[in-house]
């Protein structure tokens, strides 16, 4: 061994203190990609997409792949609406759902990089409302904890309030009665929580979000169908519509307004321009050898910050979040970057880049999230690496999206009780019943029927009785997939409660009789 080798390796062994101040050492992946083994996957995507687009019968589907900070696929398959005759193509427009963070975490360090603000400034500086529980957590909560998920807010805070709806700031201004897990060391996914990040980021620089990221990454960018506001989509004339699978077929029965959630939920975009997108990502913040974002701001959002989901073995790897990005090693042992995106009520995304080989797959769909985004990405990245796909991943994924898109509520499936107990008079479960963070729930008597009216949209349901005082009801919306079913039970104490199961999961569901 030559002595200056031998030199290195003793100054590692013996002084671990100052381990720190080495640098990493580069990545490394004992399993080569050989020439040409690239351009054999991009020939098999065709396949690939077809077959997932078979096996899930989902109506469309558009793909895009970078290499080298060049686009070399883009393509759609499918229709936008069943039923109707226009075909998806690389230009079609779709709800990107979750993506939306990545791309919003790339807006927020554009502007770190400008100085308007920092990784770590608090979200009180240029949010002065703001406020979580605990005061000292609203005092130090950051930028990064939020785009991180690590501020202890509940996991999808806020986001029953935006289906009965509540503004933007409605929902910010009631984060801070919900209830708060440590700060800083456990992490829950919130929609909201980084919306108040970006909110704040928005205000640093005198902008509203959407403008703010048109200014600093669309247009530089050149992604002219790429938008943060809802009206923006809806005008696009190629655009895809989101489908929710009803008696075995998918149906497009509802249209998802993410507005409240922009930063988090509420982009709409094509492949060609998220494949505009990930190139620059991939070129550390350049692209065509223009500076988009200060790649040493940009490095802190791409990797891992918190770690998402623990090991559940001593032999599996973790998945860890940088700010608004998915952070992972794969099993070749390379670093992967990727996010998915679900709307329940139609939209199922998903994008993958593996820096250390300059590639990235993008994968919009229009039809609620079952895996087949995130199937058809890493059987790509399995053929790139690997030259054959490792697994059946539409398999391995089914299970972990189901309940995404599942009925929700304990009475779901359970046949109504032989002998229910009577109902009072109806007329003594009526009237308005009080919640600080839901607001007021009106219970009316009309032509002899209940109904429960809920949120400033005035969203109503009809209530059947089932035992006693306990009523129920079938919610549907982003949060209560179809087939949902919720009670509602009435206490004629003093004061009179309204318990509404559908909104309890914080422990925030009862209402109190005015």
């Amino acid at each position: 061994m030559k002595p200056a080798v031998l030199a290195a390796l003793l100054l590692l062994a013996a002084a671990p203190a100052h381990a720190e101040d080495l640098p990493s050492p580069p990545e490394f992946s004992v399993v080569p990609v050989p020439p040409g083994q690239f351009e054999k996957a991009l020939d098999r995507l065709d396949a690939l997409a077809g077959d997932i687009m078979g096996k899930t019968g989902i109506p469309g589907m558009a793909v895009a792949v970078v290499k080298d900070g060049v686009t070399v696929y883009a393509k759609g398959f499918g229709v936008r609406k069943n039923g109707e005759p226009a075909k998806v193509d690389a230009d079609t427009v779709f709800q990107i759902a979750s993506l939306s963070k990545s791309l919003s975490a790339t807006v927020v360090a554009h502007e770190v990089g400008t100085s308007a603000v920092t990784w770590d400034t608090p979200v009180v500086k240029h949010l002065p409302w703001f406020a979580l529980a605990d005061p000292w957590v609203t005092q130090h909560v950051t930028i990064a904890d939020l785009f991180a998920h690590r501020s202890g807010l509940p996991d999808h805070a806020g986001d029953v309030l935006e289906d009965l709806g509540y503004d933007r700031k409605q929902v910010l201004e009631r984060l801070r009665l919900l209830p708060l897990a440590s700060f800083r060391d456990t992490y829950a996914y919130t929609n909201f929580g980084l919306t108040a990040a970006a909110e704040a980021v928005a205000a640093a620089d005198g902008k509203d979000w959407a403008s703010l990221s048109d200014e600093v990454l669309y247009q530089p960018l050149g992604m002219n169908a790429t938008s943060s506001r809802f009206a923006d989509f809806t005008a696009r004339p190629d655009r895809a519509v989101g489908h929710v699978k009803v008696g075995g077929k998918y149906e497009a029965r509802y249209q998802r307004q993410p507005d409240a959630q922009s930063p988090a939920g509420g982009v709409s975009s094509n492949v060609r321009d998220l494949a505009r997108w990930m190139a620059m990502v991939l070129g550390g913040g350049q692209l065509d050898g223009v500076r988009i974002i200060k790649e040493d701001a940009l490095l802190p959002a791409i990797t891992g910050q918190m770690i998402a989901t623990p090991s559940t073995t001593a032999a599996a790897r973790p998945s860890l979040y940088g700010y608004g990005f998915g952070v992972g090693v794969g099993a070749s042992g390379r670093v992967t970057l990727s996010h998915s995106g679900g709307f329940a009520l139609g939209a199922g995304t998903n994008f993958l880049m593996i820096p250390s080989l300059g590639f990235g797959i993008v994968v919009l769909t229009n039809a609620a999230p079952i895996g087949a985004a995130e199937s058809l990405a890493m059987s790509f990245a399995d053929l790139v690496q690997y030259g054959d796909v490792t697994r059946d991943w539409l398999a391995a994924y089914a299970p972990l999206f189901a309940p995404m898109v599942a009925p929700e509520g304990r009475l779901v499936g359970a046949p109504p009780p032989a002998n229910p107990a009577p109902a009072a008079s109806l007329s003594a479960y009526a009237g308005t019943y009080a919640n600080a963070y839901f607001g007021d729930a009106e219970v009316a008597l009309k032509d002899g029927r209940l109904a429960l009216k809920l949120g400033p949209a005035g969203v109503t349901y009809p209530l059947s009785h089932w035992d006693g005082d306990t009523f129920v009801f079938r919610p549907s919306s982003e949060n209560a997939p179809p087939g949902s079913i919720s009670t509602a039970k009435f206490s004629r104490g003093n004061p009179a409660t309204l318990a509404i199961e559908y909104l309890d999961e914080d422990g925030l569901g009862t209402f109190s009789k005015k």
